[in-house]
């Protein structure tokens, strides 16, 4: 009797960004060569939920890499172009990388229409809203009514913020009511894209996680992938690999 085949692992595509060379210590003549950037631990993360992580660059071809692979990470970085939901950049904004906006965006779009489970990580978690329509707050002030947001002092697996979450969401079932989390954000979420739910919010109201349940996406503020074996990432996993025996059926 034949041994049946070991199921492979979901492959899970991991956005990341773009930098000159010398910001790694090239040589001279290198030094304006293009560098992709991936932080380590997001591929870490998935290969520890039983994941097969991959490292998508920006200029890829968005129907063909959604196709290939059976989740989407849409990871951190520099902020989302504020002309992309109708405003005009903010003296805090930061420039980003219009390259990277419409690479991101692209595979957000093909992964929604296939079918494919899409993760995003804090710029990931707003351009998603963005996405769907809906805006970014450019800047959080620190005042007696909000909490800071961004903890440059502290250690990136330190939680130092709760964050409440809502019942009946995904985030509900893997974390409970509340969990504690980092918090290294300058932007939020500001006014919901369509179809966009709120699923965690911090103490002053701040917008922290997103779900868009018609799509099979979720987005956090936070930063899980700082914290060895973080359940979201299980689940993350366990999800890609149903949606992609639901995909082989249905070809």
């Amino acid at each position: 009797m034949m041994e049946a085949t070991p199921a492979q692992p979901p492959l899970i595509g991991i956005t990341g960004r773009r930098a000159d060379a010398k910001l790694i210590g090239a040589p001279r003549g290198f030094a304006d060569a293009p560098v992709d950037i991936y932080l380590e631990e997001y591929a870490s993360s998935i290969r520890l939920a039983g994941g097969m992580p991959v490292h998508i660059p920006l200029e890829v071809d968005a129907k063909a890499m959604i196709a290939r692979i059976d989740g989407l990470i849409i990871a951190g970085g520099e902020d989302v172009d504020p002309k992309l939901y109708g405003e005009e950049r903010g003296e805090h904004t930061q420039p980003g990388n219009g390259l990277r906006d419409a690479s991101e965006l692209a595979l957000l779009r093909e992964a929604t229409s296939a079918g494919v489970p899409v993760l995003g990580i804090c710029r990931g978690h707003q351009l998603i809203n963005v996405a769907f329509g809906g805006t970014l707050i450019q800047h959080l002030e620190e005042s007696d009514e909000q909490e800071q947001h961004f903890h440059g002092e502290f250690d990136r697996d330190n939680r130092h913020q709760q964050v409440v979450i809502e019942p009946g969401s995904v985030l509900h079932e893997i974390y409970g009511e509340q969990t504690g989390v980092n918090s290294y954000h300058h932007q939020a979420v500001g006014a919901l894209g369509e179809g966009v739910r709120v699923v965690a919010r911090a103490g002053d109201g701040i917008i922290e996680a997103i779900e868009v349940p018609e799509a099979n996406v979720v987005g956090v503020q936070w930063h899980p992938e700082c914290y060895s074996g973080d359940p979201l990432f299980e689940r993350f996993v366990d999800t890609a690999t149903q949606a992609r025996e639901r995909r082989t059926k249905e070809n």
